[in-house]
């Protein structure tokens, strides 16, 4: 080899060279003549560091200051391609044991904390993903290919005894990868982009594949959709700094202090993208943001409240502290009630972690496996008149994406009307075996599951939290539940207890702490005992993923026994 003899260095050690240039676009290879050129790449390359050497020149005495302030090594990177990150400029600590590293050194994209910020920040509604997934089609020896990017970006300050104590960042890059190969589909799964991992992934997935048996009711991959847009992605939220969770921190712990209480939670933030792209043409794109906040004040007994949006500018820290703070300083020398019926009135959180174990019963699967309360019930009334629930991706206080685990676009669903069940939801095969129409809510395949409604949506009524403690003679007030655990799946009856801010309703009034009981409740039955509901809002728990629902209050709810605290 010319190249080798010149340079007089071993030929397969040129080779080798001669492929990573390639692969960086630095050169190109002529198959029919066998021979090397330069390649765009350095053209490119050679205009960056004309073009941006002077901003980095400009960096460099701000790096310089930083490295000095902090006391720890500085250093400016810059991507290249998918899969590697480059030092462009280093600030070295000025201290005697310190981390040098070389301007021009090269790392894989996945390797280290900036890598990985990288990583999650790939544009995936741009060239890049198709980029890499047609390394991923072109590598997997399949019939179909289907690749499911997910990067994200999370941010968390946790707080207790009134200190911010943790602050932690992570980002990320899955990529997932299903074959199907001869009626049979597995999927193989990484979190890294350089060719090779690229290429294993891609081979792993149709060799699983190989080794499954034959699946009759597997259909090929769906091709090309249309989808309706939702928006869910804010930038402030995207760029919301760990001192602005701090300061909102501050206020809530200032609270805590005022009252002679003590602070405990989490502020968090984070970016999600969600793409997924197979061999038939189908691409699909998602990005949206969230804001999660949680507190509890203790002060003998304790408070809490909770709330999850896809914009900070929705998040309600102060009102929510404000609610978790009165129920603690509210909550203390509770009394014993004795177990027995009431009328409870459930707040949002309560409610939702109780009607969010039905969610699954709405799945076309659950009913054709007879594992759902709702088997053979289709246009029966399961419910009271006053009970709506649809599914519906595009609600306002609604998140996620628009399109289900095979990139079939979700539809609006509605599932129970008046307390009639009318609908259940669908994913391809499912829809197929029953005679129906996909709906969009399967998973991504293979799966047990099928399929399930992720955006439920209960229909609220008019009446205010306040308008029905009002109201109520004789009953309890619930903040929230815990410890919730299925006793009969097909009579959906639960047990669990109740937790931070349960009080007694007497005369119209709340009047006083009690102590937190144990329940055993039918869930369909309890839905058949609603006297009012509220409005309905975007509900957050610690037992079910979000939902929108309102306040309810029931008549007969059970509790069997008194806890000791």
């Amino acid at each position: 080899m010319d190249i080798a003899r010149q340079l007089d260095i071993n030929p397969s050690t040129c080779f080798n060279i001669l492929r990573t240039l390639a692969a960086e676009d630095m050169v190109e290879f002529n198959a029919m003549s066998k021979r090397y050129s330069a390649g765009l790449g350095l053209a490119r390359l050679v205009e960056q560091f004309v073009t941006q050497g002077q901003k980095i020149q400009l960096a460099k005495p701000l790096l310089e200051s930083f490295a000095a302030k902090v006391r720890v090594t500085v250093t400016l990177w810059r991507r290249i391609g998918n899969d590697r990150i480059v030092i462009v400029s280093s600030a070295a600590c000025p201290t005697d044991v310190r981390i040098d590293m070389s301007e021009g050194q090269r790392l894989p994209i996945m390797m280290g904390a900036s890598g990985r910020l990288f990583a999650s920040q790939l544009d995936l509604e741009s060239e890049s993903s198709r980029e890499i997934f047609e390394k991923i089609r072109r590598a997997c020896p399949a019939d179909e290919v289907e690749v499911s990017f997910n990067a994200s970006q999370s941010a968390l300050t946790r707080f207790a005894n009134n200190i911010i104590h943790q602050n932690v960042a992570e980002e990320g890059l899955h990529i997932s990868v299903r074959a199907l190969l001869d009626g049979r589909t597995a999927r193989a799964s990484t979190n890294k982009t350089d060719d090779d991992a690229l290429r294993r992934v891609a081979e792993q997935a149709a060799a699983s594949a190989r080794w499954q048996p034959r699946n009759p009711d597997l259909l090929p991959m769906p091709g090309k959709q249309t989808y309706q847009p939702v928006e869910r992605f804010c930038e402030q939220t995207a760029a919301f700094a760990p001192e602005a969770r701090a300061e909102a921190v501050k206020k809530v712990v200032a609270r805590a202090e005022k009252n002679k209480l003590t602070a405990a939670g989490i502020y968090s933030t984070g970016v999600q993208t969600e793409t997924l792209l197979n061999s038939r043409g189908l691409i699909a794109t998602h990005r949206q943001t969230k804001a999660e906040f949680s507190v509890t004040y203790l002060n003998g007994g304790s408070g809490w409240a909770k709330g999850n949006f896809t914009s900070v500018q929705q998040l309600p820290v102060e009102e929510l502290a404000e609610s978790a703070c009165r129920k603690a300083l509210d909550n203390h020398d509770p009394k014993e009630l004795p177990p027995g019926r009431y009328t409870v009135i459930l707040e949002p959180a309560a409610v939702l972690d109780l009607v969010g174990f039905l969610f699954y019963d709405f799945a076309a699967t659950a009913v054709l496996d007879q594992r759902s309360c709702f088997t053979n019930q289709i246009g029966k009334q399961v419910f009271g008149e006053n009970i709506s629930i649809s599914d519906d991706a595009y609600h306002p206080l609604q998140a996620g994406s628009a399109w289900d685990g095979e990139g079939i676009p979700r539809r609006q669903v509605q599932l129970v009307e008046k307390g009639v069940l009318k609908n259940l939801v669908y994913a391809r095969h499912t829809a197929r075996k029953m005679k129906a129409e996909p709906t969009g809510h399967g998973f991504l395949l293979p799966n047990e599951w099928g399929e399930a409604p992720m955006n439920l949506v209960f229909a609220g009524g008019s009446s205010s939290l306040e308008e029905m403690i009002r109201t109520t003679e004789r009953g309890i007030l619930v903040t929230r539940l815990w410890y919730i655990r299925e006793v009969d799946p097909y009579q959906k009856i639960l047990t669990g207890m109740t937790r931070d801010g349960t009080f007694s309703v007497e005369g119209g009034q709340v009047r006083r702490a009690i102590r937190n009981l144990r329940f055993n409740q039918s869930i369909k039955e309890m839905l058949k005992q609603v006297e009012l509901l509220g409005p309905a809002v975007r509900a957050t728990g610690e037992e079910s993923f979000e939902m929108v629902v309102p306040p309810m209050r029931i008549a007969n709810f059970r509790f069997t026994e008194v806890t000791k605290y």
